[in-house]
């Protein structure tokens, strides 16, 4: 292998390299929001339970569950 084919050779390693890495950072950024969005979901979802049992409580205590 001359030169110009050893240059052109380490060339194409780097750029698939620097793909591959491209492609792990890009999984891993999904999987991080994937994350984020399912906390937020679960977060929200807790807030709304305890909206509604606060609210069957002020019902109760003012009669409004009869």
């Amino acid at each position: 292998m001359n030169s110009s084919q050893d240059a052109s050779f380490q060339a194409g390693q780097a750029t698939g390299q620097t793909k591959e890495k491209g492609n792990q950072m890009m999984d891993k950024a999904s999987n991080t929001a994937q994350s984020a969005k399912e906390s937020c979901q679960e977060a929200g979802q807790q807030v709304k339970a305890k909206a509604q049992g606060m609210a069957d409580t002020v019902k109760e205590k003012v009669g409004a569950n009869k």
